[in-house]
């Protein structure tokens, strides 16, 4: 159940902390080293520094996020986000970005992801990326590559004298493939823009990247959802590079 920080802040952190404490731990896995952070993991924090960090870091950083939204697309879309969190204790470590019914954008958090993070910048800096893509477009982006993909494959399967059922299925596939096309492209940007806001939100968005030395790596998969965590990182660096120096 998503729950949103307009609630009392008292009220949300007793859920937070309540469930977090219910929440499994992640399962240990074996993520390829990102030879770019090489600092140790930080300690992982408490159920109550956890939520406390998270609510922290919500507050300081939506002002921040919806000024970016607003100064990059000028009223072409709604940058009154909602950040929530997602308090079913049997999820994997995960934020996403969607939209409410009533179109406002949303960046949630499960309980996992919140118990996870080992610091305030590693927070800042997923919430940044998630947020970043609203601002970049990237739904209706990978909505219209997903149709794409399904129309030029149910075309295809038309032409070779597929029936509906083989016609249907063609567009499925179609549809997959497009949508990750250019998925690995639109994590990047959202690294940059992400990387961006989390430093003009006070945070250090290197200290938020050594979140990617802790999960798998997806390495270089062929139509995979995500770049390689190496990668991704190298974009933190040279955006941060720039930053420094006045670049951006």
């Amino acid at each position: 159940m998503l729950h949103s920080l307009g609630r009392p802040l008292a009220a949300l952190l007793a859920i937070l902390t309540l469930a977090a404490c219910e929440a499994p731990q992640p399962v240990a896995t074996r993520p390829a080293p990102v030879a770019a952070i090489a600092a140790p993991a930080p300690p992982r924090l408490t159920a109550r520094e956890a939520a406390s960090n998270f609510i922290a870091v919500a507050e300081a950083m939506e002002p921040r996020i919806e000024a970016e939204c607003r100064a990059r697309t000028r009223g072409s879309r709604d940058c009154d986000y909602r950040i929530m969190v997602d308090d079913r204790p049997d999820r994997s470590p995960n934020a996403f970005q969607t939209v409410d019914k009533a179109g406002h954008p949303v960046v949630a958090f499960n309980l996992a992801l919140i118990a996870e993070a080992r610091n305030a910048d590693e927070l800042a800096f997923v919430m940044g990326h998630e947020a970043a893509h609203h601002i970049l477009g990237h739904l209706q982006s990978k909505s219209e590559d997903a149709a794409a993909g399904a129309m030029i494959l149910g075309v295809l399967a038309a032409a070779s004298g597929a029936d509906a059922t083989q016609i249907s299925h063609a567009q499925d596939i179609g549809a997959t493939v497009g949508s990750r096309a250019y998925s690995k492209d639109y994590e990047l940007q959202a690294d940059r823009l992400g990387t961006i806001i989390t430093w003009d939100a006070g945070y250090d968005p290197l200290k938020g990247a050594q979140f990617f030395a802790r999960i798998p790596d997806p390495g270089d998969v062929f139509l995979g959802s995500h770049p390689a965590n190496a990668l991704r990182v190298d974009v933190v660096r040279e955006t941060v590079a720039e930053l420094r120096s006045g670049r951006i």
